[in-house]
């Protein structure tokens, strides 16, 4: 399993313990240091199959300045997987992906799962 994340997200820490506690082997990587990629994001965006909305972090600082709140309802896959890859601050975090899941986001009640 990859666990994307920001080293300095509380958030984000607390899913990583969680996966700890229970004993879970993840490859860590740091949303900034090494952004995925447009083909990653792409991939990713297809296949959780709900669009790109739940890979921003509607809540960060950069979404709110970009006006993304806006942009993204007109934006297709590509233009998305695009912007998010240029910037790791624009991503959902953390994200916690294997061969058949893409978990967005830290949901306790699946981390203890």
């Amino acid at each position: 399993m990859e666990f994307i994340y920001y080293p300095r997200c509380s958030t984000c820490l607390k899913a990583l313990k969680k996966l700890k506690e229970q004993g879970i082997e993840v490859q860590l990587r740091d949303i900034v240091k090494d952004t995925p990629t447009q083909a990653e994001l792409l991939h990713w965006i297809q296949k959780n199959g709900k669009g790109i909305k739940p890979f921003f972090n509607t809540s960060g600082k950069l979404y709110r300045e970009m006006n993304l709140k806006d942009k993204i309802q007109d934006m297709n896959e590509n233009e998305a997987a695009l912007l998010l890859s240029q910037n790791g601050m624009l991503i959902k975090r953390p994200l916690l992906i294997d061969e058949e899941h893409i978990f967005i986001g830290y949901q306790k009640e699946i981390y203890e799962k």
